[in-house]
């Protein structure tokens, strides 16, 4: 007796949920052959709308854990990833058409990466803050903290790597992302957020929207209520408009960069403000 295969629907992510766009648009998947792959939702001006606002509700639960608890809910993704490492490969292979060893190097990189930025999460405060020496009788010390929700355009070619390396980072000190995954090949992306609903990361911390960055984007930049724009995967689309935009409102701009960005420790900084306080010295 045959049996029809389950068909996967690709959806996006938004508040730990995963609704399809409220346009009711798909658009195809393709693979690298142009072969009809799968369809994935088209986000819309609104999805971007209720990403934000899931983020922005997030925002506060997840900054005030701790740095550690952060680090092992970082861990805990890359331990999920792992676990689901050749569904990953071989939605890489088929989207991007690489081979299977190029694509077990982006997953185990991807998960490497997750695991990286978790070390970082209860030790860069200890970097990026200092005791100010002052004249006076005061203490004067400097810490960082998140600057709030943080839109990111992730870079287009190897989707799953690239989607991580700019999202880790700004998880660490307690940002909430909205992330545009890459058009081409967004299936890994939209994969990686069942992992994050199945990990210990609370809704709304990260939001997935799939379709064309080039019209979402504009809407990420100018919204009011997001506090900085990562702009890695916008080398191809109209980015000085897009940081125009952003400057009206008051954003951080981290601009486009070639290729995929390498974890250091800046990304996590560049995403934080920083706080300063004096206390008199000898009083309680």
């Amino acid at each position: 007796m045959s049996r029809l295969t389950v068909l996967k629907t690709y959806k996006l992510y938004i508040g730990g949920t995963f609704p399809r766009s409220e346009s009711g648009r798909v658009y195809e998947v393709a693979t690298a052959k142009g072969a009809f792959l799968a369809n994935a939702a088209k986000a819309s001006r609104k999805d971007a709308r209720d990403a934000v606002l899931a983020a922005r509700a997030a925002v506060g639960g997840w900054s005030g854990a701790t740095g550690y608890n952060r680090g092992q809910v970082l861990y805990r993704i890359a331990e999920l990833l792992e676990g689901r490492r050749a569904q990953f490969v071989e939605e890489l292979r088929q989207s991007e058409g690489i081979s299977a060893a190029a694509a077990e190097k982006q997953v185990d990189a991807a998960i490497d990466v997750w695991v990286w930025y978790a070390g970082w999460a209860d030790k860069y405060v200890q970097v990026a803050g200092n005791g100010n020496p002052v004249s006076g009788p005061y203490f004067n010390v400097s810490t960082p903290e998140p600057t709030g929700v943080v839109a990111v355009i992730a870079p287009q070619e190897s989707s799953l790597l690239g989607l991580v390396s700019v999202v880790a980072p700004a998880l660490v000190s307690g940002n909430a992302v909205i992330v545009v995954a890459s058009e081409r090949a967004p299936l890994a992306a939209i994969s990686l957020s069942e992992v994050l609903a199945t990990s210990d990361v609370p809704g709304g911390v990260v939001n997935i929207l799939t379709g064309s960055p080039a019209e979402i984007a504009p809407w990420l930049a100018s919204h009011a209520d997001v506090n900085a724009i990562d702009l890695a995967g916008a080398g191809s689309l109209d980015w000085v408009d897009l940081q125009i935009a952003a400057a009206e409102t008051l954003k951080r701009v981290l601009p486009p960069e070639d290729g995929v960005p390498l974890p250091s420790v800046e990304r996590v900084t560049f995403f934080t403000e920083t706080k300063t306080v004096w206390h008199p010295k000898g009083l309680i």
